[in-house]
Protein backbone atom coordinates (compact mmCIF):
# COMPACT_ATOMS: atom_id res chain seq x y z
CA UNK A 1 0.00 0.00 0.00
CA UNK A 2 1.25 3.45 -0.54
CA UNK A 3 -0.52 5.25 1.89
CA UNK A 4 1.66 5.44 4.34
CA UNK A 5 4.40 7.32 2.61
CA UNK A 6 1.58 9.78 0.98
CA UNK A 7 1.63 13.43 2.49
CA UNK A 8 -1.55 15.61 3.54
CA UNK A 9 -2.19 16.56 -0.15
CA UNK A 10 -1.88 13.20 -1.46
CA UNK A 11 -4.00 11.47 0.79
CA UNK A 12 -6.75 14.29 0.16
CA UNK A 13 -6.38 13.22 -3.36
CA UNK A 14 -6.64 9.88 -3.05
CA UNK A 15 -9.45 10.02 -0.56
CA UNK A 16 -11.51 12.22 -3.07
CA UNK A 17 -10.99 9.84 -6.09
CA UNK A 18 -11.28 6.70 -3.45
CA UNK A 19 -14.75 8.18 -2.89
CA UNK A 20 -15.66 8.97 -6.73
CA UNK A 21 -14.95 5.78 -7.50
CA UNK A 22 -17.68 4.30 -4.56
CA UNK A 23 -19.83 6.86 -6.07
CA UNK A 24 -19.51 5.40 -9.71
CA UNK A 25 -20.36 1.77 -8.30
CA UNK A 26 -23.23 2.93 -6.32
CA UNK A 27 -24.75 4.33 -9.28
CA UNK A 28 -24.11 1.72 -11.50
CA UNK A 29 -25.72 -0.91 -9.20
CA UNK A 30 -28.74 1.74 -8.89
CA UNK A 31 -28.72 1.99 -12.71
CA UNK A 32 -28.50 -1.80 -12.92
CA UNK A 33 -31.50 -2.27 -10.71
CA UNK A 34 -33.92 0.68 -12.63
CA UNK A 35 -32.74 -1.61 -15.99
CA UNK A 36 -33.78 -5.18 -14.83
CA UNK A 37 -37.11 -3.57 -13.30
CA UNK A 38 -38.41 -1.62 -16.43
CA UNK A 39 -36.09 -3.49 -19.65
CA UNK A 40 -37.33 -6.30 -21.17
CA UNK A 41 -35.60 -9.49 -20.53
CA UNK A 42 -33.84 -9.92 -23.71
CA UNK A 43 -31.79 -6.80 -23.37
CA UNK A 44 -30.92 -6.36 -19.79
CA UNK A 45 -27.86 -8.13 -19.32
CA UNK A 46 -26.25 -6.72 -22.88
CA UNK A 47 -27.24 -2.98 -21.59
CA UNK A 48 -26.08 -3.63 -17.81
CA UNK A 49 -22.78 -5.26 -19.58
CA UNK A 50 -22.09 -2.03 -21.69
CA UNK A 51 -23.02 0.11 -18.59
CA UNK A 52 -20.54 -1.56 -16.52
CA UNK A 53 -17.27 -0.71 -18.59
CA UNK A 54 -17.39 2.77 -16.72
CA UNK A 55 -17.49 1.64 -13.30
CA UNK A 56 -15.29 -1.34 -13.42
CA UNK A 57 -12.52 0.35 -15.41
CA UNK A 58 -12.54 3.17 -12.43
CA UNK A 59 -12.47 0.63 -9.80
CA UNK A 60 -9.32 -1.77 -11.50
CA UNK A 61 -7.76 1.61 -11.51
CA UNK A 62 -8.32 2.53 -7.88
CA UNK A 63 -7.24 -0.65 -6.90
CA UNK A 64 -4.20 -0.21 -8.68
CA UNK A 65 -3.36 3.20 -7.33
CA UNK A 66 -4.01 1.80 -3.82
CA UNK A 67 -1.96 -1.25 -4.56
CA UNK A 68 0.82 -0.79 -6.99
CA UNK A 69 2.12 -3.60 -7.39
CA UNK A 70 -1.23 -4.72 -8.39
CA UNK A 71 -1.36 -2.80 -11.47
CA UNK A 72 -0.59 -5.59 -14.67
CA UNK A 73 -3.45 -7.60 -13.26
CA UNK A 74 -6.40 -4.70 -13.03
CA UNK A 75 -4.78 -3.55 -16.10
CA UNK A 76 -5.39 -7.37 -17.39
CA UNK A 77 -8.89 -7.38 -15.81
CA UNK A 78 -10.09 -3.76 -17.42
CA UNK A 79 -8.93 -4.81 -20.92
CA UNK A 80 -10.74 -8.16 -20.95
CA UNK A 81 -13.84 -6.69 -19.61
CA UNK A 82 -13.80 -4.00 -22.08
CA UNK A 83 -13.07 -6.64 -24.73
CA UNK A 84 -16.06 -8.38 -24.07
CA UNK A 85 -18.38 -4.91 -24.16
CA UNK A 86 -16.94 -4.11 -27.64
CA UNK A 87 -18.68 -7.44 -28.36
CA UNK A 88 -21.75 -6.57 -26.04
CA UNK A 89 -22.29 -3.17 -28.06
CA UNK A 90 -22.84 -4.40 -31.20
CA UNK A 91 -25.51 -7.30 -30.23
CA UNK A 92 -26.99 -3.78 -28.32
CA UNK A 93 -27.28 -2.02 -31.18
CA UNK A 94 -28.60 -5.17 -32.87
CA UNK A 95 -31.18 -5.84 -30.26
CA UNK A 96 -32.12 -2.33 -30.53
CA UNK A 97 -33.65 -2.84 -33.46
CA UNK A 98 -35.93 -5.85 -32.38
CA UNK A 99 -33.57 -8.33 -32.84
CA UNK A 100 -31.60 -10.25 -35.85
CA UNK A 101 -34.70 -11.21 -37.78
CA UNK A 102 -36.27 -8.05 -37.40
CA UNK A 103 -33.20 -6.35 -38.56
CA UNK A 104 -32.40 -8.78 -42.18
CA UNK A 105 -36.35 -7.71 -42.27
CA UNK A 106 -35.88 -3.85 -42.27
CA UNK A 107 -32.83 -3.89 -44.41
CA UNK A 108 -33.47 -6.77 -46.59
CA UNK A 109 -32.71 -4.66 -49.73
CA UNK A 110 -30.05 -2.51 -48.31
CA UNK A 111 -26.56 -2.48 -48.12
CA UNK A 112 -23.27 -2.23 -45.38
CA UNK A 113 -21.05 0.80 -46.25
CA UNK A 114 -17.77 -0.79 -45.09
CA UNK A 115 -15.34 1.84 -45.84
CA UNK A 116 -15.48 3.28 -42.47
CA UNK A 117 -13.23 3.39 -39.73
CA UNK A 118 -11.07 2.28 -38.07
CA UNK A 119 -10.30 0.18 -40.64
CA UNK A 120 -11.10 1.10 -44.20
CA UNK A 121 -12.35 4.96 -43.92
CA UNK A 122 -10.06 5.79 -46.52
CA UNK A 123 -10.76 3.25 -48.88
CA UNK A 124 -13.99 4.65 -50.40
CA UNK A 125 -13.64 2.86 -53.82
CA UNK A 126 -14.94 -0.42 -51.61
CA UNK A 127 -17.48 -1.84 -52.53
CA UNK A 128 -20.82 -2.07 -50.61
CA UNK A 129 -21.62 -5.52 -49.41
CA UNK A 130 -25.46 -7.05 -49.07
CA UNK A 131 -27.59 -7.01 -45.64
CA UNK A 132 -27.56 -10.82 -45.02
CA UNK A 133 -27.41 -13.34 -41.82
CA UNK A 134 -23.88 -14.38 -43.59
CA UNK A 135 -23.00 -10.73 -43.40
CA UNK A 136 -23.83 -10.79 -39.43
CA UNK A 137 -22.53 -13.84 -38.27
CA UNK A 138 -19.16 -12.41 -39.97
CA UNK A 139 -19.46 -8.72 -38.23
CA UNK A 140 -20.36 -11.15 -34.64
CA UNK A 141 -16.94 -12.95 -35.35
CA UNK A 142 -15.12 -9.59 -35.50
CA UNK A 143 -16.07 -8.64 -32.33
CA UNK A 144 -15.98 -12.19 -30.55
CA UNK A 145 -12.98 -12.69 -31.77
CA UNK A 146 -11.11 -9.82 -29.30
CA UNK A 147 -13.30 -10.64 -26.60
CA UNK A 148 -11.53 -14.29 -27.11
CA UNK A 149 -8.47 -13.27 -28.31
CA UNK A 150 -7.23 -10.35 -26.08
CA UNK A 151 -7.84 -12.22 -22.75
CA UNK A 152 -5.14 -14.87 -24.31
CA UNK A 153 -2.72 -12.42 -24.73
CA UNK A 154 -3.10 -10.61 -21.56
CA UNK A 155 -2.44 -13.82 -20.05
CA UNK A 156 0.78 -14.65 -21.96
CA UNK A 157 1.98 -11.53 -20.84
CA UNK A 158 1.24 -11.84 -17.11
CA UNK A 159 3.13 -14.94 -17.55
CA UNK A 160 6.41 -13.42 -19.31
CA UNK A 161 5.91 -10.82 -17.35
CA UNK A 162 5.99 -12.92 -13.51
CA UNK A 163 9.11 -14.76 -15.36
CA UNK A 164 10.55 -10.99 -16.05
CA UNK A 165 10.01 -11.36 -19.48
CA UNK A 166 8.04 -8.54 -20.55
CA UNK A 167 8.20 -4.93 -19.69
CA UNK A 168 4.91 -3.06 -20.70
CA UNK A 169 4.98 -0.50 -23.64
CA UNK A 170 8.50 -1.30 -24.06
CA UNK A 171 9.13 -0.48 -27.86
CA UNK A 172 12.11 -2.62 -28.38
CA UNK A 173 11.60 -5.16 -31.54
CA UNK A 174 13.31 -7.68 -29.47
CA UNK A 175 11.22 -7.27 -26.59
CA UNK A 176 7.74 -9.40 -26.65
CA UNK A 177 5.88 -6.60 -25.89
CA UNK A 178 5.92 -4.83 -29.30
CA UNK A 179 4.72 -8.24 -30.63
CA UNK A 180 2.11 -8.67 -28.27
CA UNK A 181 0.99 -5.27 -28.78
CA UNK A 182 0.93 -5.18 -32.81
CA UNK A 183 -1.12 -8.66 -32.05
CA UNK A 184 -3.28 -6.71 -29.46
CA UNK A 185 -3.52 -3.66 -31.97
CA UNK A 186 -4.88 -5.49 -35.11
CA UNK A 187 -7.34 -7.67 -33.45
CA UNK A 188 -8.23 -3.98 -31.61
CA UNK A 189 -8.98 -2.48 -35.24
CA UNK A 190 -10.94 -5.47 -36.83
CA UNK A 191 -13.12 -5.89 -33.71
CA UNK A 192 -14.00 -2.46 -34.00
CA UNK A 193 -15.02 -2.25 -37.48
CA UNK A 194 -18.16 -4.16 -37.42
CA UNK A 195 -19.48 -1.91 -34.64
CA UNK A 196 -18.54 0.97 -36.63
CA UNK A 197 -20.30 -0.86 -39.63
CA UNK A 198 -23.13 -1.43 -38.37
CA UNK A 199 -23.94 1.98 -36.17
CA UNK A 200 -23.53 3.70 -39.38
CA UNK A 201 -26.57 1.55 -40.62
CA UNK A 202 -28.62 1.93 -37.82
CA UNK A 203 -27.63 5.25 -36.42
CA UNK A 204 -30.95 6.74 -37.89
CA UNK A 205 -33.32 3.98 -37.06
CA UNK A 206 -32.51 4.36 -33.45
CA UNK A 207 -31.92 8.14 -33.37
CA UNK A 208 -35.01 7.86 -30.51
CA UNK A 209 -32.98 5.51 -28.71
CA UNK A 210 -29.93 7.81 -28.46
CA UNK A 211 -27.75 5.20 -30.29
CA UNK A 212 -25.35 8.39 -31.17
CA UNK A 213 -25.29 9.96 -27.76
CA UNK A 214 -24.55 5.57 -26.38
CA UNK A 215 -21.84 5.20 -29.26
CA UNK A 216 -20.07 8.53 -28.48
CA UNK A 217 -20.18 6.86 -24.74
CA UNK A 218 -18.62 4.17 -25.83
CA UNK A 219 -15.59 5.74 -28.23
CA UNK A 220 -14.79 8.14 -24.98
CA UNK A 221 -14.31 4.66 -22.85
CA UNK A 222 -12.30 3.40 -25.80
CA UNK A 223 -10.22 6.15 -26.21
CA UNK A 224 -9.28 7.06 -22.84
CA UNK A 225 -8.84 3.62 -21.68
CA UNK A 226 -6.65 2.42 -24.94
CA UNK A 227 -5.10 5.61 -26.65
CA UNK A 228 -4.54 7.66 -23.38
CA UNK A 229 -2.94 5.11 -21.33
CA UNK A 230 -0.50 4.00 -24.32
CA UNK A 231 0.39 7.56 -24.75
CA UNK A 232 1.07 8.14 -21.47
CA UNK A 233 2.63 4.85 -20.71
CA UNK A 234 5.17 5.43 -24.19
CA UNK A 235 6.06 9.03 -22.03
CA UNK A 236 6.81 7.49 -19.41
CA UNK A 237 9.16 5.01 -20.87
CA UNK A 238 11.27 7.15 -22.69
CA UNK A 239 11.55 9.45 -19.42
CA UNK A 240 9.95 12.47 -21.18
CA UNK A 241 7.50 12.47 -17.99
CA UNK A 242 10.24 12.79 -15.13
CA UNK A 243 10.90 11.23 -12.11
CA UNK A 244 9.79 12.56 -8.29
CA UNK A 245 12.15 10.20 -5.75
CA UNK A 246 10.91 7.49 -4.68
CA UNK A 247 8.12 7.33 -7.82
CA UNK A 248 10.33 6.50 -11.04
CA UNK A 249 9.07 7.66 -14.65
CA UNK A 250 6.97 4.49 -15.13
CA UNK A 251 5.45 4.54 -11.87
CA UNK A 252 4.36 8.17 -12.07
CA UNK A 253 2.75 7.39 -15.36
CA UNK A 254 1.00 4.34 -14.17
CA UNK A 255 -0.48 6.88 -11.43
CA UNK A 256 -1.51 9.36 -14.05
CA UNK A 257 -3.37 7.00 -16.20
CA UNK A 258 -5.43 5.62 -12.41
CA UNK A 259 -6.19 9.24 -11.50
CA UNK A 260 -7.21 10.14 -14.86
CA UNK A 261 -9.43 6.78 -15.79
CA UNK A 262 -11.02 7.02 -12.26
CA UNK A 263 -12.36 10.99 -12.62
CA UNK A 264 -13.08 10.35 -16.63
CA UNK A 265 -14.75 7.17 -15.71
CA UNK A 266 -16.83 9.10 -13.05
CA UNK A 267 -18.10 11.65 -14.84
CA UNK A 268 -18.90 8.48 -17.93
CA UNK A 269 -20.92 7.12 -15.31
CA UNK A 270 -22.82 9.97 -14.20
CA UNK A 271 -23.85 10.48 -18.06
CA UNK A 272 -24.31 7.08 -19.14
CA UNK A 273 -27.06 6.82 -16.18
CA UNK A 274 -28.78 9.83 -18.11
CA UNK A 275 -28.50 8.03 -21.78
CA UNK A 276 -29.64 5.28 -20.18
CA UNK A 277 -32.13 5.92 -17.82
CA UNK A 278 -35.01 6.23 -20.13
CA UNK A 279 -37.33 3.58 -20.89
CA UNK A 280 -38.05 3.31 -25.39
CA UNK A 281 -40.90 0.80 -26.46
CA UNK A 282 -39.93 -1.63 -28.96
CA UNK A 283 -39.38 -0.16 -32.86
CA UNK A 284 -42.21 -0.63 -34.72
CA UNK A 285 -42.58 -3.87 -37.32
CA UNK A 286 -41.60 -2.74 -40.65
CA UNK A 287 -45.37 -3.36 -42.10
CA UNK A 288 -46.73 -1.26 -39.09
CA UNK A 289 -44.53 1.64 -40.47
CA UNK A 290 -44.59 1.32 -43.83
CA UNK A 291 -48.08 1.66 -43.13
CA UNK A 292 -48.52 4.09 -40.73
CA UNK A 293 -46.33 6.56 -43.66
CA UNK A 294 -49.06 5.38 -46.11
CA UNK A 295 -51.77 6.42 -43.86
CA UNK A 296 -49.82 9.94 -43.00
CA UNK A 297 -49.98 10.33 -47.11
CA UNK A 298 -53.58 9.30 -47.43
CA UNK A 299 -54.61 11.61 -44.58
CA UNK A 300 -54.14 15.37 -45.95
Amino acid sequence: SLSAGLDLPGRFLFAILTLMTLIANLVFIEEAVYIYRKIPSSKRSIIIWVNAAAPVIATTSCIGMWIPRSTMFTDFTASVFFAIVIHKFLLMMIKECGGQKLLLRRFENGHFKISTGPCCCCCLCLPRVRITRRTLFWMKLGTFQFAFFRPMFMFLSIVLWTNGNYTPYNLSPKEAAMWISCFIGVLTILALWPVAIMFQQVRALLTCKKIISKFALYQFILILNHLQTAIINILAMQRIIPCAPPLSSSARGAYMIQQLLIMEMFLITLISRVVYRRRYDDLEPPECTAEEVGDKKQTP
